[in-house]
């Protein structure tokens, strides 16, 4: 097994995190906030009490997904060269694999258990979808 590329594991963060700021901004951010009941003088509020130290320990989540990931990607990459798929698209498709099977039936639970409506499942889930999907298309297209 080839040894893990710590740039794109970096270049894989931060894609997550520039996928995270469009997500839950521009993209669907007045969804979100209706779907959680958030109001922009909370926000506000919640701004002002200081969110360096949130954006910094989900850096390092997403450090830690995109090293794991890479793990993934170098273990299955051979598996999916045998069926044609090589590069981005099979670490996109990796990645497709992993949320499919890891991060979609564990956050199931938000739904089933604490009452969040389907719409907040399916937006939320989303972000990791697609965020999944582009740190395996660039981890891939480095190993």
């Amino acid at each position: 097994m080839d040894a893990v590329n710590y740039s794109a594991v970096l270049v894989a963060a931060i894609a997550a995190f520039v996928i995270g700021g469009l997500w839950y901004g521009p993209v669907f951010g007045k969804q979100w906030m209706a779907l959680m009941g958030m109001t922009k003088e909370r926000m506000e509020a919640d701004k002002s009490k200081g969110v360096a130290k949130s954006y910094i320990l989900m850096f390092v989540g997403s450090v830690v997904m995109a090293f794991v990931l890479s793990l993934v990607v170098m273990a299955m990459t051979p598996y999916l060269a045998v069926a044609g798929t090589l590069g981005a698209a099979a670490g996109a498709k990796i990645g497709l694999w992993v949320w499919l099977g890891f991060v979609a039936p564990v956050t199931m639970g938000s739904v089933l258990w604490e009452m969040r409506p389907w719409k907040l499942w399916f937006l939320n889930t989303g972000y990791y979808a697609v965020t999944l999907a582009v740190m395996g298309a660039i981890i891939a297209a480095w190993v």
